[in-house]
């Protein structure tokens, strides 16, 4: 799964910390999800999603949905 969660970071001028602290997870967490390295849990994508004002559909990208 791959995700566009530091392209949307960064176009709202979050830190990945000021990120993991409004989402209650720890720095390193953002940026393992950044990477692609960790897939989040739902509750934490659906979070993400919130933060940002966009479906979890709009963040998160299945890999096979890309071939589509």
């Amino acid at each position: 799964m791959k995700n566009r969660i530091k392209e949307l970071r960064e176009e709202q001028s979050i830190s990945q910390e000021k990120m993991a602290r409004q989402l209650n997870v720890s720095r390193q967490t953002i940026i393992s999800i950044e990477k692609g390295r960790y897939n989040p849990s739902l509750p934490l994508a659906m979070q993400m999603a919130r933060l940002f004002n966009r479906t979890v559909e709009e963040v998160f990208i299945l890999e096979d949905e890309e071939e589509m």
